[in-house]
């Protein structure tokens, strides 16, 4: 497991950030949405205190899509106008606030599921526009090793931490922004504002596979052995993602966009 910890999300920021270059930030996004990161976390949970933590971590992880979205809001908005040292502190303080505010409320499925949508909602509503992605800038060999070392040492702590936590706060941590930070700030870097809010607004599209996924541990956790729950639940996030993409049109940016 913890190979899997230090190797998969890794080779995941690696695709991310090759698919930004060849199509762009929209469909980036989009790939950042399924629950590759909260995926391997919450079986490292189950297998580590029972399939009963785990379907209570997974309850919480739905919830806390508001949480992300708190994160992506505050930096969509704060990069129009500052760099990354202040648009990354502002958007973690963003995540925290609405996690403690989480970790508060009744964890069942039905209020997590609502509070996931309204903050789906919020995001498609909310986050600003852009209309080009900004100068873009090489992505070199050293910048995916960066993101890809980043992204290995937050995935270790954040999973260090969780176990300790206890249910609540392990599936809060769970969908701690690994991805959206590192690949907010790289492409903010690289790329510019521009890119980053085409990024992040792809991610909300991404969200309601990351609902499937959660809500499926749900059920079948306490049914199922936990490789059998896991596999049904990635399936169906990969399914949904797809529908998603068909519903939402989303296709390959331009050259000039992807290059």
């Amino acid at each position: 497991m913890l190979a899997l910890k230090l190797t998969l999300v890794p080779l995941f920021l690696s695709l991310v950030s090759m698919s930004g270059k060849w199509w762009g930030p929209a469909v980036a996004g989009w790939l950042a949405g399924l629950p590759v990161v909260t995926g391997p976390i919450l079986l490292l949970l189950t297998l580590q205190h029972g399939a009963a933590f785990g379907a209570h971590a997974a309850v919480l992880s739905l919830a806390a899509i508001l949480a992300s979205e708190a994160f992506n809001f505050t930096y969509a908005w704060t990069c129009r106008r500052h760099a990354w040292p202040l648009a990354l502190p502002a958007s973690f303080a963003a995540w925290l606030a609405a996690a403690s505010l989480l970790s508060r409320l009744p964890a069942t499925p039905g209020a997590a599921t609502a509070v996931a949508l309204a903050a789906i909602a919020f995001g498609q509503s909310c986050l600003p526009r852009a209309q080009a992605s900004g100068a873009n800038a090489p992505l070199t060999r050293a910048d995916l090793a960066g993101r890809a070392c980043a992204g290995a040492a937050l995935t270790w702590a954040v999973t260090s931490l969780s176990g300790t936590l206890g249910p609540a706060w392990s599936g809060l941590f769970a969908v701690f922004p690994l991805l959206g930070s590192v690949l907010a700030v790289s492409s903010h870097r690289a790329h510019g504002p521009a890119f980053v809010i085409r990024l992040l607004r792809g991610m909300v599209l991404g969200r309601f596979s990351f609902v499937a996924f959660c809500l499926t541990l749900v059920g079948l956790l306490p049914r199922m052995p936990v490789g059998t729950a896991f596999a049904s639940a990635a399936v169906l996030s990969i399914i949904v993602q797809a529908a998603v993409r068909q519903i939402a049109g989303l296709r390959p940016a331009t050259a000039t966009a992807a290059d």
